[in-house]
């Protein structure tokens, strides 16, 4: 039985490592919150907590599933010490790939694999294992630990190099958000010229400007009210914030990503920590 540690059981973390457990692997678990904790060690009899010092000292892997780059940082600070030659660093938050590739190169002085692995598809999809998966890495790393990846989502893709995971999972957010806005902003003009808001979400899904907003989101969660599609505002604008700061550190001004990382910020700063990011049909509509 591989043992295999899992860092961040939040609202993605926590269905993630309950199908590691199913498909039986030993696990070390830990979050920063000790209710979500021991809530998920009670559910699954034979998970371990990560309570000593070298808790993860035994594991072929560490999966990570944290908010942002720092926090990836100082938890793999913490790990360095504890992990073995040859043990992986598989980090599957939205993290900054900039900051990924340093971390993989310090990791790597002690022998110590790591491969970017950030996920698409929401809470939904975590729980039913049908992610996507975009892998930044050593393609023999990579590998190696795709049958723990495949656990977890259904559609797994190597991308490229370290770090390209994270840089693709900041850009398809972007994408996300930038449709989600404009969406948003039809919906809204539509409505105000007369249209029935469902009429617009319906005739754009029958036309050349259908979008995964329209689709799944404009009916399901905006339209009624509901706003709880289980991905925080907070999280989208760290993402396109990611995405709008990659391109001029790569000497591309990408001029859109910049209006679109400072609507989003400035509506996660307007409508609070608490916001789904289908929220942003709230925000777009204000005058």
């Amino acid at each position: 039985m591989k043992r295999i540690g899992m860092i961040g059981l939040g609202m993605m973390g926590n269905p993630m490592a309950h199908l590691l457990h199913e498909a039986g692997y030993a696990l070390v678990v830990k979050d920063a919150s000790a209710q979500a904790e021991q809530a998920f060690l009670a559910a699954h009899a034979g998970a371990q907590a990560a309570a000593a010092e070298q808790a993860f000292a035994e594991c072929e892997a560490v999966v990570t599933m944290l908010p942002n780059s720092d926090i990836v940082d100082a938890v793999a600070q913490s790990l360095m010490p504890q992990l073995r030659r040859g043990a992986c660093l598989i980090e599957m938050s939205s993290a900054d790939p900039n900051r990924t590739r340093a971390l993989a190169g310090r990791l790597a002085e002690r022998g110590i694999d790591l491969i970017d692995a950030p996920v698409s598809g929401g809470v939904k999809k975590a729980r039913s294992g049908q992610l996507a998966i975009m892998v930044g890495g050593d393609a023999a790393v990579f590998a190696r630990h795709r049958p723990l990846l495949e656990r977890l989502g259904t559609s797994i893709t190597h991308v490229g190099p370290v770090g390209a995971g994270h840089a693709l999972k900041a850009l398809n957010n972007y994408v996300s958000a930038a449709a989600m806005i404009a969406t948003a902003e039809a919906i809204q003009a539509g409505q105000a010229f007369g249209i029935d808001a469902a009429t617009v979400v319906d005739v754009i899904n029958a036309s050349t400007g259908r979008n995964n907003t329209t689709e799944n989101k404009a009916h399901q969660f905006m339209l009624n009210g509901a706003f709880n599609s289980g991905f925080s505002l907070a999280l989208q604008a760290k993402d396109v914030g990611i995405a709008a700061a990659l391109g001029p550190s790569l000497g591309l001004p990408m001029h859109l990503a910049q209006k679109v990382g400072a609507m989003t910020a400035q509506a996660s700063a307007e409508l609070g920590p608490a916001a789904d990011h289908t929220e942003l049909y709230r925000y777009v509509g204000k005058p």
